[in-house]
């Protein structure tokens, strides 16, 4: 049987619920903003994207805080509330990333040779998928602690699956006839994306070990 964290707390539940609930989206809403440049560059369908993963973490933002009060106010689960607050920061932070890593797309706007542009897509799916996994292992830590696990090995599948991707197209980056510069701002890009599927891999670490106490 699912075990509740919360229990008659329906509210405070729901604000979790609509906060990961944030954090695929921002998830789905870079992949679109990434491909979106991709395709057509810093276009105003790009800006559009990056505008409304930036709507996502100013809620994201709200929300967290207001669950922050809640369970102060209200004096809920004392014993793991620190581990709960915590948990809920670093996934912020995530969603930071993904906003983060747009502006910077934003900002430079990096010259993708056409060649190329499928393999940074490529690198979009393990990383969306691991910030997923990720997303569902925390409603697991809600819902059902006992599948957390089942949910956190996708999380480092995914992020090994990036490593493997980046590092293809890292070759092939330099062993083109990009000038220096070129190639470096290549691979800057590269790593912010693979950044955010090493972030959710810490942010799973962490989940983990908040399991396993919440277990014990």
């Amino acid at each position: 049987m699912a075990i509740k964290l919360f229990g008659r707390t329906r509210r405070l539940m729901d604000d979790i619920d609509d906060f990961l609930a944030l954090l695929s989206e921002s998830a789905i809403g870079f992949q679109e903003a990434v491909i979106t440049y991709l395709d057509q560059g810093a276009s105003e369908r790009f800006d559009e994207r990056l505008n409304q993963v930036g709507e996502s973490e100013s809620r994201a933002d709200d929300l967290r805080r207001t669950i922050q009060r809640d369970m102060y106010a209200e004096m809920l689960m004392p014993d793991t509330r620190g581990d709960i607050l915590k948990l809920l920061e670093s996934l912020d932070e995530l969603i930071n990333k993904f906003e983060e890593t747009l502006w910077y797309f934003s900002s430079e706007k990096p010259q993708i040779p056409e060649d190329m542009r499928e393999d940074y897509k490529e690198l979009l799916i393990p990383t969306t998928a691991c910030v997923e996994a990720l997303v569902m292992a925390s409603r697991s830590f809600f819902r059902d602690v006992e599948t957390v696990s089942d949910h956190l090995h996708k999380v480092h599948y995914y992020e090994k699956e990036a490593d493997q991707v980046i590092g293809r197209l890292k070759n092939d980056v330099f062993s083109t006839d990009l000038s220096l510069a070129e190639k470096i701002h290549l691979r800057f890009f590269a790593e912010r994306i693979v950044w955010i599927s090493d972030s959710a891999e810490d942010v799973a670490d962490e989940l983990m070990i908040f399991a396993i106490k919440r277990s014990a």
